[in-house]
């Protein structure tokens, strides 16, 4: 999402969108035959983007859409228990039109004692939904605050527990979107999921094996990196489909250096290289984040992020890119 710059963004003020460039970003990914995750960890969901301001950008992206739209339900709003939240949040997604995708819970996770309490939350959930769901499991990495999720820290255990779920539901979860950043995990789950429940990778470290997949499966994708390598990456899913794996690999391989540098630790601050390589795009006029965290990472950061992303020839104007890196430059230092 494109912050507006003269809206008073601080840390701790509501959200303010300039709503133009923002939904541009969106109609440009459906362009290029993507579907659209709305209101997820990328666009600050839980860093900055209050609940007011995701309904509102459900509500608009649902008005253009060009394609498939998912949205993410949550429970970061005023309502203290999370099931309550949690419909409620359901609802505004449902009248949207959209695709919920459930995402983790901060407040579940303060709450819970057991694998029981997730399990009694989520099974009222998908006993409710009209549509099959996703749902998410996102990793301490990228918010410290789900540590322990689906109830023990253990991933293994914590795994078990989460596939108890799934196969309770198979009809009510359409997939699961993994976050840990581990690829042979997320080989493992995928294996175990019952037949018609996808997985889709999050881990923007190993995408372009786990997507390309082996003689047993595949992951689909559902990825924050995807918002920063599009033209490339619908490039490769091109050649993929065509089966042209080695083209494949050759497009998507130069992309995941500059990845796995956004990510770096603490990686849930990766939406500041998002948002700069957009600015540096000129899909927006200015490098601002709500919160402030355009200040999140150190110009060193910004300036690797830069020349990976020169190197993945992801700079659609480079001269554009180099002239406001130049102005950044002449600020900082």
């Amino acid at each position: 999402m494109v912050a507006d710059p003269f809206a008073g963004n601080g840390p701790g003020a509501p959200a303010v969108l300039d709503w133009d460039a923002t939904l541009a970003h969106r109609v440009r990914l459906w362009d290029l035959g993507f579907g659209v995750a709305e209101a997820m960890d990328t666009a600050q969901r839980g860093m900055g983007l209050d609940w007011a301001a995701a309904a509102e950008l459900v509500r608009r992206t649902a008005a253009v859409a060009g394609g498939r739209l998912a949205a993410g339900v949550g429970t970061d709003h005023g309502t203290d228990d999370p099931l309550t939240a949690y419909r409620e949040q359901l609802e505004v997604v449902g009248e949207a039109g959209a695709q919920p995708i459930l995402m983790c819970s901060r407040k579940l996770a303060a709450r819970a004692r057991g694998p029981e309490d997730y399990q009694r939350v989520y099974a009222a959930l998908l006993e409710e939904v009209d549509r099959p769901v996703i749902l998410h499991w996102l990793g301490p990495a990228f918010d410290p605050l789900l540590a322990g999720y689906w109830g023990s820290t253990d991933v293994p255990e914590a795994t078990g527990h989460f596939l108890d779920l799934v196969k309770a539901y198979p009809d009510r979860v359409d997939g699961v979107k993994v976050s840990l950043l581990d690829a042979g995990h997320e080989v493992e789950l995928r294996r175990a999921l019952p037949e018609g429940v996808r997985c889709y990778t999050g881990d923007d470290f190993h995408y372009p094996e786990l997507i390309a997949g082996d003689d047993v499966g595949h992951s689909d994708a559902l990825l924050g990196i995807f918002d920063v390598i599009a033209p490339a990456a619908a490039e490769a899913l091109g050649a993929l489909d065509a089966g042209d794996l080695a083209r494949y690999h050759e497009v998507l391989e130069p992309t995941v250096a500059l990845s796995r540098h956004l990510f770096q630790q603490p990686t849930y601050h990766y939406k500041t290289g998002v948002v700069f390589l957009s600015w540096l795009a000129g899909f927006q006029d200015s490098f601002a984040m709500v919160g402030g965290l355009q200040s999140a990472r150190d110009v060193v950061h910004l300036g690797e992020a830069l020349r990976l992303a020169d190197l993945a020839g992801l700079l659609p104007d480079p001269d554009l890119a180099a002239a406001r890196w130049a102005n950044l430059l002449g600020v900082l230092t």
